[in-house]
């Protein structure tokens, strides 16, 4: 675009017609306005992403459209008008053409429960885009639009990237605006940009925190393996991500071994918060209009949380003070932690369940402990594409960084798309390859 080499109109045109495409057999995109769109267009300054189509997580607000959470309607009274994402996308010069399925209300890792309908998976679409920001993974895989907005309070970004083969960056906690955010209320959570490589991740990241994150070297850097989180992976996924670590190793970063304190836990010190947190910004009224038309389980969760003892609160925040503390202390030691963004790749839709070592296990019972940590201690993190599976499913490759060095995750993931000369995120799943271009 900056380089006059596209036409803005022809594109929105163009990216419109992708959707209209390539999206009903994923239901990654599940609110379209043509019209805002060339509004925006048609307004839109002389920014960084000026003329570019972005699609939008569920959970921000739109001038014209109110966000929904994945369900029939938000709890928190979030309604219509310029969110602080919103705004920072604008005055980009960004298009925004969409908004994406999520795993409802956010409480899942496999996008399989929501009042949409489940997003399926661009290279399988039987399978499970994620959650539960799986519609904007899902999108940006299937090269429907060049970037998305994703949000992260457990994994939610680098779960659907992994599963799709994109390239996603949880931010570190407290950096985005989080007015028209239905999930600004979270100590966990936060907002982060979902592209296809690093550069593009690094442009629209900018343009969400509303800063540089500047390009470094990431020749040198030691890289920590906890192996507590190396334990009881599908051996497909073992191995692809341990090349990547070789890769790395080869290409002049160093490689020790570590621990996080506490990491077994972290599965009870993400998930119960992460809903309890909710709580106090929910509008009884509302919860009592909404609940009828949620899922089942979404329901039970829910009816769990309000039983949950005050003491159980107490001993989440020791033990997330014990992760905090132990996480960094290992960045005193080393530069990047590596690990697996999920501990197997996408499972089926209609069983969304995952066979390792071990056994046979929901898959949110074995991304959480992945994910969650990140959260827990509000560093940034991301996942990158390293490998496919024997069924030709993604593979990615998670990388955290200390805290508010959100840019060494990128440098990390440039690094290694130029040792693997990029045939993992030029990597195109059938759906776009069988399709119009």
């Amino acid at each position: 675009m900056a380089a006059g080499e596209l036409d803005a109109t022809e594109l929105l045109e163009a990216t419109l017609a992708r959707i209209a495409e390539r999206n009903p057999p994923l239901n990654a995109i599940v609110d379209q306005f043509a019209s805002e769109s060339v509004g925006m267009l048609a307004e839109a300054p002389d920014g960084p992403l000026h003329g570019v189509p972005v699609a939008i997580k569920d959970q921000f607000a739109l001038p014209w459209r109110a966000p929904r959470d994945g369900a029939y309607a938000n709890p928190f009274g979030v309604g219509p008008g310029a969110s602080g994402i919103f705004r920072r996308l604008r005055d980009a010069g960004a298009v925004v053409v969409a908004v994406t399925n999520m795993h409802e209300f956010g409480l899942g890792t496999t996008g399989h429960i929501s009042a949409y309908g489940p997003v399926g998976n661009p290279w399988d679409p039987a399978r499970c885009g994620g959650g539960s920001s799986g519609g904007s993974g899902s999108a940006v895989s299937a090269r429907m639009v060049a970037g998305a907005v994703g949000t992260d309070g457990g994994g939610s970004i680098r779960i659907p990237s992994g599963y799709c083969g994109a390239t996603g960056l949880k931010f570190t906690w407290g950096q985005i605006p989080v007015d028209g955010f239905t999930h600004g209320h979270l100590t966990y959570g936060t907002a982060g940009p979902i592209c296809r490589d690093a550069a593009d991740a690094r442009l629209l990241g900018e343009v969400l925190l509303s800063r540089p994150l500047e390009a470094g070297s990431a020749s040198g850097l030691r890289i920590g393996i906890p192996r507590a989180q190396w334990n009881d992976l599908d051996p497909e996924v073992e191995r692809a991500c341990q090349d990547a670590i070789d890769l790395l190793r080869g290409g002049g970063l160093e490689t020790r071994e570590i621990s996080i304190a506490g990491s077994e836990h972290t599965t009870i010190a993400t998930a119960l918060p992460v809903g309890m947190e909710s709580i106090p910004s929910s509008k009884p009224e509302l919860v009592a209009e909404i609940t009828p038309h949620l899922s089942l389980l979404v329901r039970a969760l829910l009816k769990y949380q309000l039983m949950t003892p005050a003491p159980a609160i107490f001993q989440i925040e020791r033990v997330r003070t014990k992760i905090r503390r132990s996480v960094a202390e290992a960045f005193e030691q080393v530069d990047v932690l590596a690990f697996p963004s999920t501990a197997a790749p996408a499972p089926p839709i209609e069983n969304p369940t995952v066979s390792l070592p071990s056994g046979d296990y929901p898959a949110d019972y074995t991304n959480i402990p992945l994910g969650g940590i990140a959260n827990t201690a509000g560093v940034p993190a991301g996942s990158i594409p390293c490998g496919h599976s024997s069924n030709g499913l993604p593979i990615g490759l998670q990388l955290l960084a200390p805290w508010g060095d959100d840019a060494r995750v990128l440098d990390v993931a440039e690094h290694f798309e130029q040792l693997s000369e990029r045939r993992y995120v030029e990597a195109v799943p059938p759906i776009a390859a069988t399709t119009a271009a």
